[in-house]
């Protein structure tokens, strides 16, 4: 059997096995009441992540319907077949290959209202270094951003670029939302904002976060 043929069932065992792990992690989130006062502007909304904390935070946020910009890279496909499982509306592209189409998709679904997260480390690093495409987004769209994390009280940690977390059986999710904020037009105001971006990003991911409520635990 080619390799080719295999991989959508490769996929879907990949996912299968992948969704009994998550059933098993206990979520405790901080910070939901900075998403609940962003919807309540009625703008648009793009959560910004490390591309390393990918896996917790996509299946805590499942079956809502957030679009993603999801690599062309063959392992951008097993990551895109999950989050299709998992409710997620896919934009295929990068900042490396077709990310100005990516992009540009993201930012019509936005203009309609809807809801996005993008990794802006991803999808080759370097690892928890801000890229602009998230943030042009947002000015485009004139959304808001807000910095999603999630920390794992015992995980595997892959020996990959961004050094991929997997949180074990039974463990303890922590995840946490910084404050939104605009990004206003403008070059300087685009560095002023990924700067910021970046600090936001450090503090959701490292610093136990106050507060709670949402989605609660899992």
């Amino acid at each position: 059997m080619k390799l080719g043929r295999a991989e959508p069932f490769v996929a879907a065992v990949i996912a299968g096995l992948v969704r009994l792990l998550a059933a098993t992690w206990r979520y405790r989130v901080h910070g939901w009441e900075h998403v609940a006062a962003a919807r309540a502007t009625g703008r648009p909304v793009i959560y910004v992540l490390w591309h390393s904390r990918i896996l917790p935070l996509l299946y805590h946020r499942r079956d809502e319907g957030v679009a993603l910009l999801i690599s062309r890279h063959r392992d951008g496909g097993y990551l895109a077949a999950l989050s299709e499982r998992w409710g997620y509306r896919i934009v295929r592209g990068s900042s490396q290959r077709g990310g100005d189409v990516g992009l540009l998709g993201l930012v019509r679904y936005l203009r309609q209202g809807g809801e996005v997260a993008l990794t802006p480390d991803g999808p080759r690093g370097p690892a928890e270094r801000m890229k602009p495409g998230a943030l042009a987004a947002a000015q485009h769209a004139n959304a808001l951003v807000i910095a999603a994390g999630a920390r794992a009280g015992s995980a595997w940690w892959i020996r990959s670029w961004d050094r991929f977390c997997l949180p074990r059986p039974f463990a303890r999710v922590e995840v946490a939302y910084g404050a939104p904020f605009g990004v206003g037009a403008g070059k300087e105001t685009l560095r002023d904002a990924m700067a910021l971006a970046e600090r936001e990003l450090q503090a959701v991911t490292y610093v136990k976060g106050e507060g709670g409520g949402g989605k609660g635990e899992g």
